[in-house]
């Protein structure tokens, strides 16, 4: 089946892709996040592509297996220390990762997670915001953002609740 690239305009194969073992490996990984976080992982691994070449499909499987253990688990070690790192925590970070990327104070392409895990190492949830991981339920007084809701409700479609 021919599928065509929303961003560039590529025609691939996507029975090429599902056939390359690296990128299923990859895709079979984003299938399993959330949406949201898929959406920013493609974003994310966008910081690692050479300016010159194209990212191969088998970076982008190692990168997202390197990552996708932490995702899943929730939580992050950096510098010896564990950090809760929920969903709203992963997204945040990527926004900021394209912001400092956008404003010149983040240099690409990316080697490693590094500066990723430092700003989830950072994050707390801002008054108002309501963490939508049903595993911590971990809500903040103030008023709930219709989106995050949202969110969550889908999240606790996903999972069954």
């Amino acid at each position: 089946m021919k599928t065509r690239c929303p961003c560039c305009g590529t025609t691939a194969s996507l029975d090429a892709l599902v056939a390359h073992e690296s990128a299923r490996e990859a895709l079979q990984t984003l299938f399993k996040l959330s949406m949201p976080l898929g959406s920013a992982l493609v974003r994310y691994l966008a910081l690692f592509r050479p300016k010159a070449q194209d990212l191969s499909m088998k970076r982008v499987s190692t990168l997202l297996a390197e990552i996708a253990p932490d995702i899943q688990a929730k939580r992050i070690s950096r510098d010896g220390q564990m950090f809760e790192a929920p969903l709203e925590a992963w997204l945040w970070a990527i926004d900021q990762a394209t912001i400092a990327r956008d404003e010149g104070r983040l240099k690409t392409p990316l080697k490693g997670h590094g500066w990723l895990y430092k700003v989830i190492s950072n994050w707390r949830p801002t008054p108002g915001q309501i963490v939508t991981d049903p595993t911590t339920a971990m809500v903040n007084t103030g008023k709930q953002s219709k989106t995050l809701a949202g969110i969550a409700a889908l999240e606790a479609l996903k999972n069954g609740g």
